[in-house]
C-alpha cells in the first residue's frame, strides 16, 4: 500500500471528531457506542492475548495512537500498563484529561499524528491502534513508526475495516448514507481507504513485525434485528444510549468488516 491520493483523503471528515465539547462520553452520543458497542469485542480480544502470551502489564508501558477521548486508553490502563495516549485533536484530548482525572486515572495524553510519534526508538512494550488506521493518509508511515517506537518483542494491537463488498453494503451504505438506517455521519468513513487483511500483513513485514493473527466479528443479534434496532433510532424511538445497550460486537472468524490483529516486533 502506498500514501492515500489527496482526492480520496480529502473524502474522509476526521474533523468530526474535533467537535466542541465532550462527544466521547456521554450516554447518547454516537462516539459512546464505542464503549457499549466496540470496547467489549476490543478489550476481550487484546486481553486473551495478553493473558496468552504471559505478558504481565504492570511495569510496562504502553501507547495508544489515535486516542480520541481516552474510551480504550481508559480500558488500558486499567490492565495495569503505564499508559500514554496521541492524538491529533485538542479537543479530544481536553476530554480525555478531564474524564481520566475525574476517574482517578494516572494517563499522560499528548498531541501528535501516527504519521510522527514524539517518542525515541523502543519507548514502549504495546501498542495499540484500534479505528484509526483505516482514517490516516499515510498508512505505511504510521506502521513504520508505530515499529521504531516499539522495543523488540513488543506488540502491536490493531483493529481496521476491510475492503469488501460486504463492508462497502453494511459500513457505508447502511451506517452512513442510507438514511432509512444510518447512525453515523456522513463521510466518516471511506470505503477506498479500508485495508485488507493482506495489504497490512505486508506492511507489517516490512516494518519488522512477525504477524501473529486476525480474528474478525459480527454482530451479537442477527442483521434482521440489527436493522430494526437502528430503524428504531432513526425514527427517535431509540437513542444511542438504547442502542449501545442491545447491539455490540462478539468475535467471530467473519472478517469481512471490521477485525482485528496483533504482531510481534522482532
Amino acid at each position: 500500500m502506498e500514501k492515500t491520493n489527496q482526492n480520496v483523503y480529502g473524502r474522509i471528515d476526521n474533523n468530526f471528531y474535533n467537535a466542541d465539547g465532550d462527544i466521547w462520553w456521554k450516554p447518547d452520543s454516537i462516539l459512546h457506542l464505542l464503549k457499549t458497542s466496540i470496547n467489549p469485542w476490543r478489550v476481550g480480544y487484546s486481553a486473551g492475548i495478553i493473558k496468552k502470551l504471559g505478558i504481565i502489564p504492570t511495569g510496562k508501558t504502553a501507547l495508544e495512537v489515535g486516542c480520541g477521548g481516552g474510551i480504550l486508553t481508559e480500558e488500558i490502563c486499567k490492565m495495569g500498563f503505564t499508559t500514554t495516549g496521541i492524538d491529533p485533536s485538542d479537543n479530544s484530548l481536553q476530554t480525555a484529561r478531564n474524564h481520566a482525572a475525574t476517574s482517578g486515572l494516572d494517563i499522560k495524553y499528548e498531541k501528535g499524528t501516527g504519521e510522527q510519534l514524539p517518542y525515541p526508538d523502543q519507548s514502549f512494550d504495546c501498542v495499540f491502534c484500534c479505528d484509526v488506521l483505516e482514517h490516516v493518509r499515510d498508512l505505511p508511515k504510521v506502521i513504520s513508526e508505530i515499529s521504531r517506537v516499539l522495543r523488540p518483542g513488543g506488540i502491536f494491537f490493531y483493529d481496521t475495516l476491510n475492503r469488501t463488498f460486504i463492508s462497502k453494503l453494511v459500513a457505508i451504505k447502511i451506517w452512513q448514507e442510507w438514511k432509512h438506517w444510518a447512525f453515523m455521519p456522513p463521510n466518516l468513513h471511506v470505503w477506498k481507504m479500508f485495508i485488507k487483511p493482506d495489504e497490512i500483513k505486508l506492511l507489517l513485514a516490512r516494518n519488522g513485525f512477525k504477524w501473529a493473527e486476525h480474528k474478525g466479528s459480527q454482530p451479537n443479534i442477527s442483521i434482521p434485528k440489527m436493522l430494526r434496532y437502528l430503524r428504531k433510532r432513526v425514527k427517535g424511538e431509540w437513542t444511542y444510549e438504547d442502542l449501545g445497550k442491545n447491539l455490540r460486537l462478539v468475535e467471530s472468524n467473519d472478517m469481512n468488516i471490521l477485525y482485528a490483529g496483533y504482531a510481534v516486533k522482532k
